[in-house]
């Protein structure tokens, strides 16, 4: 196996927290970033440190808060810095919100795509001049069923920027192949248990709006419930994380476009299916199938 230099956003809990372990424990260098590292996000980060040291792994805690470019632009600085190039870039901060739509202001719209999608181009333009200089690397991004699958109501904000995020990712894949740089979008259906994804879920402050919306109380408040209910007791985050250790360790050049680990079966995989075969007979169609010959995989 390679020794990969990855980083990590949203490190410091949930998939990003469960992957950075694995990979560091597949023997990567892995930087786990999160956001004040030295306040509220301290016990993380110490946390991390910890299990560094009594692991034996190369598990760096690092600062990045991926609502600031100055704070992305240093954070891939300081990696180069230290470990001379950077191999993985990992996009998987975000943060869910929960509620009716119509009781989010548009500024609260713009505050979930500013996290779930502008954090991530912020992110892009920290790391991709090095993978550009250096002509290699790997874009992996943390996608969604919701993009293309079914999925309850009262998450209509996460899921479009979710949808938004997934969209730039795509694209971009076009636009950085030639740079010998690939992509991999990993897609997690509904994981209910071994994350703090619901319980931390944001909410509308217009409560007044969110309140003539008591007729589904009983739909909404129970959205994390019902998905479990849903859910067989073997989904385990852990699978995702898995899967990210198993595409990063896998030779440049083989690596598949999507991957989705799917414990609830949302219909996302047969939607994917068929748009990715739309995509890649539109590559051809353009002259650019030599560049993304990407295939599906569960």
């Amino acid at each position: 196996m390679k020794k990969q230099i990855v980083l990590v956003t949203g490190a410091g809990s949930g998939i990003g927290k469960l992957t950075a372990l694995s990979l560091a424990e597949t023997g990567h260098v892995v930087y786990a970033s999160m956001r004040d590292i030295a306040g509220r996000n301290n016990g993380r980060a110490a946390e991390l440190r910890a299990l560094a040291a009594a692991k034996n792994v190369q598990l760096h805690p690092l600062e990045l808060d991926v609502l600031s470019q100055e704070s992305a632009d240093a954070a891939a600085a300081t990696i180069v810095r230290e470990q001379g190039h950077l191999d993985v870039v990992m996009q998987n901060a975000g943060h869910l919100v929960v509620g009716p739509t119509e009781a989010f202001t548009p500024d609260e719209i713009v505050k979930v795509f500013d996290t779930n999608v502008l954090g991530a181009q912020r992110v892009n333009r920290a790391v991709l001049p090095y993978l550009r200089a250096q002509e290699s690397g790997l874009m992996l991004w943390i996608s969604s069923t919701t993009t293309k699958g079914g999925f309850p109501p009262f998450m209509g904000p996460y899921g479009a920027a979710k949808a938004a995020m997934d969209s730039l990712a795509v694209t971009l894949a076009y636009e950085i192949a030639r740079f010998g740089i690939e992509t991999s979008i990993v897609v997690p259906g509904a994981f209910t248990k071994g994350t703090d994804h619901f319980p931390s879920a944001g909410k509308p402050a217009d409560a007044t709006t969110a309140a003539a919306y008591a007729r589904y109380d009983g739909l909404m408040d129970q959205i994390g419930a019902r998905l479990s209910a849903l859910t067989p007791d073997n989904a385990d985050p852990q699978a995702v994380a898995d899967e990210i250790v198993r595409i990063v360790g896998l030779p440049a050049g083989t690596r598949p476009m999507r991957s989705l680990i799917d414990f609830v079966g949302d219909g996302a995989q047969e939607v994917f299916e068929v748009s990715e075969r739309v995509r890649i007979e539109f590559a051809k169609r353009i002259g650019m199938a030599d560049l993304l010959e990407a295939k599906v995989r569960r």
